[in-house]
C-alpha cells in the first residue's frame, strides 16, 4: 500500500475583491508522481497551493485526498493529513535555532524537551539528506540558499504523504537542485510522498517531472505527462498564442577596455556571529562589463554585499568607486550613480507598508523636481512611478497600494525600476531574477546586459551557475570567504566552476587580481597560479 497521497481539486476559485486568483481550477495529480505546475507571475500557482494547504480559504470547489473530500480550514489541519508545504517566502522563526525551527515544525512538543536525545536524531536526520546545516546556526546566520535548505529539510523532517513546493530550488545551485530533486522523485517513485512543485525551470520539469499543469491568469489550461509534451508547448501555454514566447538573444556591445569603477582591496568582513566572513579579499570591476561571483551558499557573498551596499561594517580593506574611497552614503551613492537589487528585496531595500509609488521615489524624493524649496511634489513622484510601473509592466492595483501586497516577482521589477530609472555607473546586483517566471527572467537580464552596454560596470551574485555563464563577462568564484579562482565567462568549463565553487579545486589559479592565495591562511598572499579555465559544454539559457 502507497503512503503518497493522490490530489484532485474541483472547480476551485478563489477572488480577491473584484480580481480572480483562481477560476474553477480542476487539477489531477497521481499519487507517488512529482508534478509540476508552470504558469507566469500572477498566474495562480501560489493562490491553488495556498488553498490546498489551508493557508487561503477558497470561495467555491473542493478538495479531495485519496478521493474524500477535505474541508482543510489551516495548515495545521492540512499536517494532520499528511500535507506538508516549502513556501516562496521564508517561513522560519529567526531567533531559534536551526534545530530549534526543525522540532518546532512537528506542531505539538513535550512539556520538558531532551535535547541530548532530540539533537541526536536531527543528527541522524540530517546524514539522510543533501544539506548539512549547523544545528546552533540561527536563521540570521544563514544566506538566503541556506535558509531556503533549512524550509526543505523542515517538511522532509515530517515525511509528508503530501509534499508541496513553492518555486524550491530558486537559490540552490543547480548541483543542489538537481540532488534535493532527485532524492524528492525517488521518494516519490518508492510511493513513500507525492510532490507538487511550482517551478519556471523547463529543465526542471523535463529531467524531474512526471506530469506538468499550466495555470493562465487563474484558469487550469494544460496537463500533460512530461513525455509527450515540449517546451515550446508548455511556453505558448503559459502565454497565450497571441504573444511570442521566444527569448530575445541578449544584444552585447564589444567590451572596449573602459575604466575601472569599482575596486576592492584587502577587504575583510565579519559574520553575524562575529566570524570572519570575507578574508582580504581583492576585486575590479570595469566600466561595460558585467562580473560574475559564483559559489555555494554561505561563502561570504552576502557579506560581501552587504558591505559594498553600506549594510554592513568593514573590519579592514578599501572600497573605490570612481577613484574615489567608498563608504556608501546617499551622497556618495547619488553622486558616483551607485545602485543596488539587493537579495530578498522587500526586507532590504523596500518599506512593506508603504505605497509602491513611493517607495520607487526613494532615491529621488529629496531631488529637484521631486523636491522644490524643502518641500515634497508628490504629484511628481506619483506620475514618474506610474511611468516606469508601465515601463517595467509591474503588475499592481495601481501606485498607491502597498508594495507588500505585490508578488514577489513583482516587487523585483519595482525595486529594478527605481535602481534603472536613471543611468547607474555601478550597479551591485544578488541574485536578481528569484522567483520570477521564464518570461521576467528574459526581461531582466535583458535590463542589466543593457545597463552593461551603456557603460555600466555591473557586480552580479547568483548562485544560479547557468544564470552568470548566460550573463557574465567575467565570473569569479567565492569559496571560504576568498576568490579562489577567476577566467572569462565565454566557453567556462561548468565542472571546473563547480569543482572550484565545492572547494576541491585548489587554489590560485585565475591568473589576475583577486587570487586570495591558500583558503587555510587568513593573510593576503597571492597563490601561485597555473590553472585555466578551459573549453566546456556551452552555457544553458537561465531563463529557462
Amino acid at each position: 500500500m502507497t503512503h503518497a497521497l493522490a490530489l484532485d481539486t474541483f472547480g476551485l476559485s478563489k477572488r480577491f475583491g473584484s480580481f480572480t486568483a483562481l477560476d474553477a481550477v480542476s487539477l489531477k495529480v497521481r499519487p507517488g508522481t512529482v508534478h509540476a505546475l508552470l504558469g507566469e507571475n500572477g498566474a495562480g500557482k501560489s493562490t491553488l497551493v495556498k488553498c490546498v494547504v489551508g493557508y487561503q480559504a477558497p470561495d467555491a470547489g473542493s478538495v479531495l485526498l485519496d478521493g474524500r473530500e477535505h474541508a482543510i480550514a489551516s495548515p495545521t489541519v492540512a499536517r494532520a493529513l499528511g500535507i506538508g508545504m516549502v513556501y516562496q517566502h521564508f517561513t522560519v522563526v529567526p531567533g531559534m535555532t536551526v534545530a530549534e525551527n526543525l522540532l518546532l515544525a512537528r506542531g505539538r512538543l513535550p512539556a520538558v524537551i531532551d535535547w541530548k536525545r532530540t539533537r541526536a536524531e536531527l543528527a541522524a536526520f540530517l546524514q539522510t539528506t543533501p544539506f548539512r546545516l549547523a544545528l546552533d546556526a540561527t536563521p540570521q546566520d544563514l544566506s538566503a540558499g541556506e535558509k531556503q535548505k533549512l524550509e526543505i529539510l523542515k517538511q522532509l523532517y515530517l515525511k509528508p504523504r503530501l509534499l508541496i513546493l513553492d518555486e524550491p530550488t530558486s537559490v540552490l545551485t543547480p548541483q543542489e537542485a538537481d540532488e534535493v530533486l532527485g532524492l524528492l522523485k525517488a521518494r516519490a517513485h518508492a510511493g513513500d510522498c507525492t510532490v507538487v512543485m511550482i517551478t519556471h525551470k523547463f529543465r526542471e520539469v523535463a529531467e524531474h517531472a512526471d506530469d506538468v499543469s499550466v495555470l493562465r491568469r487563474g484558469a487550469l489550461v494544460a496537463s500533460h505527462a512530461v513525455a509527450e509534451v515540449s517546451p515550446d508547448q508548455l511556453a505558448t501555454a503559459m502565454v497565450g498564442e497571441g504573444r511570442s514566447v521566444a527569448q530575445t538573444p541578449l544584444l552585447r556591445a564589444p567590451r572596449a577596455g573602459s575604466a575601472q569603477r569599482l575596486a576592492v582591496r584587502g577587504l575583510r568582513v565579519s559574520g553575524d556571529r562575529g566570524e570572519r566572513a570575507v578574508h582580504g579579499l581583492d576585486l575590479d570591476v570595469a566600466g561595460g562589463e558585467i562580473v560574475g561571483v559564483a559559489g555555494v551558499s554561505g561563502n561570504g557573498q552576502r557579506e560581501l554585499m552587504e558591505a559594498l551596499v553600506g549594510q554592513r561594517a568593514i573590519d579592514a580593506g578599501e572600497v573605490h568607486v570612481g577613484g574615489e574611497r567608498f563608504r556608501a552614503t546617499r551622497a556618495q551613492n547619488r553622486r558616483l550613480g551607485v545602485r543596488s537589487l539587493p537579495e530578498e528585496p522587500l526586507r532590504n531595500a523596500c518599506v512593506g507598508d508603504m505605497a509602491v509609488g513611493h517607495n520607487m521615489g526613494l532615491r529621488i524624493f529629496d531631488a529637484p523636481p521631486s523636491a522644490r524649496g524643502g518641500w515634497l511634489r508628490w504629484g511628481v513622484i506619483a506620475e514618474r512611478a506610474r511611468r516606469l510601473i508601465g515601463e517595467y509592466g509591474i503588475k499592481t492595483q495601481g501606485a498607491g497600494a502597498p508594495i507588500r501586497s505585490l508578488s514577489g516577482g513583482n516587487v523585483q521589477r519595482a525595486v529594478l525600476a527605481r535602481e534603472l530609472a536613471e543611468d547607474a555607473e555601478l550597479l551591485l546586483v544578488s541574485n536578481p531574477v528569484f522567483g520570477l517566471d521564464f518570461a521576467a527572467v528574459a526581461e531582466i537580464h535583458a535590463r542589466l546586459v543593457a545597463a552593461r552596454n551603456r557603460g555600466s560596470a555591473v557586480l552580479l551574485v547568483s548562485e544560479d551557475l547557468d544564470e552568470l555563464l548566460h550573463l557574465s563577462d567575467r565570473i569569479v568564484v567565492m569559496s571560504g570567504g576568498r576568490i579562489v579562482f577567476e577566467c572569462e565567462a565565454r566557453g567556462a568549463d561548468r565542472r571546473l566552476l563547480g569543482a572550484h565553487m565545492g572547494g576541491q579545486g585548489g587554489h590560485g589559479g585565475h591568473g589576475g587580481p583577486g587570487d586570495q592565495g591558500d583558503p587555510g591562511q587568513d593573510g593576503d598572499e597571492q597563490g601561485a597560479g597555473g590553472s585555466s579555465c578551459q573549453p566546456g559544454p556551452a552555457p544553458l539559457r537561465a531563463a529557462a
